[in-house]
């Protein structure tokens, strides 16, 4: 089989599968990543939302021959270390709030939180109930609220 090096959290990973094997399989079953959740499989749920390149995307719906020596994967396991704290103020806001409940979710939606403030603050511009609206991650336990809540606490500290 091909060997695939991409980098995982900060560190070069490499490994020996299928090139269409989905992202999500790598890291969970290969690279021992848990983080990333398996909700649907088909990139609807995102449960497993995780960073490539600093871009929100679902794993789940990549092919590992897709990735390059110099792609950069982020999981939440590696998003503290991105803000130079042992919690990311998303992670921190999330906790703040007490959003989760059950906590499938969770890491997906933090993950898309935090992609989502990244670019604004690109954009140069403040956080809107739009752009809270195009968060499509699904919460089973509904806690849309809280998650809302916790992210423009969180923007109000990272813009």
């Amino acid at each position: 089989m091909p060997e695939h090096t991409f980098r995982l959290n900060g560190a070069a990973v490499t490994v020996d599968v299928a090139s269409d094997v989905r992202l999500l399989w790598v890291l969970r079953d290969l690279l021992g990543v848990t983080g990333p959740k398996y909700g649907c499989g088909i990139a609807v749920c995102r449960a497993c939302t995780s960073h490539l390149n600093g871009e929100a995307v679902t794993p789940c719906a990549i092919p590992v021959g897709s990735l390059k020596p110099d792609d950069e994967v982020v999981t939440i396991e590696g998003l503290a270390p991105t803000a130079g704290a042992d919690l990311h103020p998303m992670q921190q806001a999330w906790l703040d709030h007490d959003v989760a409940q059950c906590g499938y979710c969770q890491p997906g939606q933090i993950m898309a939180a935090v992609a989502l403030i990244r670019r604004l603050t690109a954009e140069r511009r403040d956080l809107t109930d739009a752009d809270l609206d195009a968060i499509r991650n699904v919460c089973r336990c509904g806690t849309y609220p809280r998650i809302r809540d916790a992210i423009r606490a969180a923007a109000r500290k990272i813009q």
